[in-house]
């Protein structure tokens, strides 16, 4: 899907490539079924099905942000090998109409887990 205004283009992607996400050694996702977003100038971004992530390592926190493309994020701890991360992962839990592929999709703060592989 591509969504765009002139300022602002949004592109959503399925993801060919197998897509790992791993804090403290412990692969908190994995999945083949990763959307990419790719926002304007922002660096693209991986959205892993919520099926695909180990959700019981996950905690909602009460942070909440707002992008008016995307709708209302909500935001996620992750604890996993030992290691704690506020705030690690966000999903946007009912996106606005640009954004809507990436609804039941959990995404990663790269500063804020140990990777995100891009597997070929």
């Amino acid at each position: 899907m591509t969504a765009s205004d002139e300022d602002h283009p949004i592109r959503i992607e399925s993801n060919p490539n197998r897509i790992r996400v791993v804090l403290g050694g412990t692969i908190v996702a994995e999945t083949t079924g990763a959307l990419t977003l790719r926002e304007a100038d922002h660096p693209p971004v991986f959205y892993v099905p919520r099926a695909d992530v180990a959700l019981d390592l996950f905690d909602r926190t009460d942070r909440r942000s707002r992008c008016p493309y995307k709708g209302q994020a909500t935001y996620y701890r992750v604890t996993a090998g030992g290691l704690e991360r506020r705030d690690a992962a966000w999903s946007y839990e009912a996106p606005l109409a640009a954004a809507q592929e990436i609804a039941g999709h959990l995404a990663f703060d790269p500063s804020k887990v140990d990777a995100i592989e891009e597997l070929y």
